[in-house]
């Protein structure tokens, strides 16, 4: 099977040239210099479509024949498939159904419409990818269309392991580690079947967001396992279940597989943009924020990241500098109980807080019947550590509170709510 991939890899590389962007493998200096290793970043966020998808979309799309084409196709997306597809079906002049959670951020909606030029309806159903995927099969079969896999398909996988061809075809020298983002498996997957021909001493390491970390339970548990929950914020890389096929080649290939915490990718992805000028999306920095859980072992060597999406909508910064300050130690929410009398939050701010710290939000509404009243405030530090004097603070003025940050379900119900 190895074997017919990698011979699907170089066919999809001939059928790609003039339609693909060769996107950059430029080294980073920052990067590079921080890890003390040779960094260099596979720039696929500057695609034509802003992501690695269109290769693996079109390669596939450009297989069927004229009745498959005539009778239009179906596919669904977080957005970065749905841009692939939507910009071959302009392209090949194919009609697609475009299965989207509602949820997809905004900007991704209308990129693939940009993309489609009027060959492509989208529709919106369910709360995460897996609830379109499956609305999207069963149109695909009652329809008789042919169904568009984001991943878990061969000539899918071969179209997203040209990334690799022209990794290795860029350097002279050895490749000593590639860290790739994981959604359903197909770019992982396109880069072990190129790498393990060409360059099997390269150690392929898999990144995943800590909330949808499917491919690493599937390893761990030896079968392609289904997540019951799943966090939806890295939304090009967040599904329940990867691929059948995709898994079986991970498992094999796999050097390690990493699942990154939301909040590290937040301050991975304002790190690249106050740094870089760069513009990524939450799936588009796994890759980069790996690098800080194999700080040692990287040490001295050549490494790539591919950098997979810039499909970012700006109505979410605040959500990513939130998520950033929470993993940071930065940001911190308390409930906490003051009394009746005049002058008492004053009193919290005065006692508790140092001249540094910043009240990023406060809401207290005094009432008059209650003996005491409860606060809800936020507080956002510029050293790490002082939540530790704060809490001493707490205790010794005697203030009854609550911390929000170690009650992950309360810090959800509360906080992610907040206006």
């Amino acid at each position: 099977m190895r074997n017919l991939l990698f011979d699907g890899v170089k066919k999809a590389h001939s059928i790609l040239e003039h339609i693909v962007v060769r996107t950059p493998l430029a080294p980073n200096i920052n990067l590079s210099t921080d890890f003390a290793a040779e960094i260099f970043l596979k720039r696929e966020d500057l695609q034509i479509v802003r992501s690695y998808k269109i290769r693996g979309a079109y390669n596939k799309m450009n297989s069927l024949d004229a009745v498959q084409r005539a009778n239009g196709i179906v596919c669904a997306s977080a957005g970065n498939h749905a841009q692939g597809v939507a910009y071959s079906c302009h392209l090949l002049n194919i009609r697609a159904k475009i299965y989207m959670p509602l949820t997809t951020p905004k900007q991704k909606i209308k990129q693939v419409e940009l993309f489609g030029r009027g060959h492509i309806e989208i529709i919106l159903w369910g709360n995460t990818f897996d609830d379109a995927y499956l609305e999207a099969i069963k149109d695909a079969g009652e329809n008789n269309k042919v169904f568009i896999h984001p991943f878990d398909d061969p000539k899918v996988i071969a179209g997203q392991g040209t990334i690799g061809l022209e990794v290795l075809d860029a350097f002279k020298g050895p490749i000593d580690y590639i860290f790739v983002p994981v959604g359903g498996g197909g770019l992982a997957a396109g880069l072990i079947t190129v790498f393990s021909k060409l360059s099997p001493a390269t150690k392929i390491i898999g990144v995943e967001p800590s909330g949808a970390a499917s491919m690493k339970a599937s390893i761990e548990n030896g079968v392609n396992t289904s997540l019951e929950h799943i966090d939806r914020f890295v939304d090009g890389a967040a599904v329940q279940r990867v691929g059948d096929l995709t898994f079986s080649i991970c498992r094999e290939g796999l050097y390690a597989i990493v699942a990154v915490p939301e909040g590290k990718i937040c301050s991975t992805i304002i790190r690249l943009y106050n740094e870089e000028a760069m513009v990524v999306e939450p799936a588009g920095a796994l890759s980069i924020a790996a690098l800080d859980f194999y700080r040692e072992e990287i040490k001295g060597k050549r490494v790539v990241c591919i950098v997979s999406g810039s499909n970012s909508d700006i109505s979410r910064t605040e959500e990513i500098k939130e998520r950033s300050l929470f993993y940071e130690g930065l940001k911190h929410y308390f409930l906490v109980d003051l009394s009746q009398k005049p002058g008492a939050l004053k009193e919290f701010v005065n006692n508790v807080m140092g001249p540094h710290d910043d009240l990023s939000y406060c809401h207290f509404a005094k009432k008059s019947n209650p003996e005491n009243n409860t606060l809800l405030v936020g507080i956002e530090l510029k050293q790490k550590g002082r939540i530790v004097e704060i809490e001493n603070k707490l205790r010794a003025g005697n203030f009854k509170y609550i911390y929000i940050n170690r009650r992950q379900e309360l810090y959800n119900h509360i906080i992610d709510h907040l206006d």
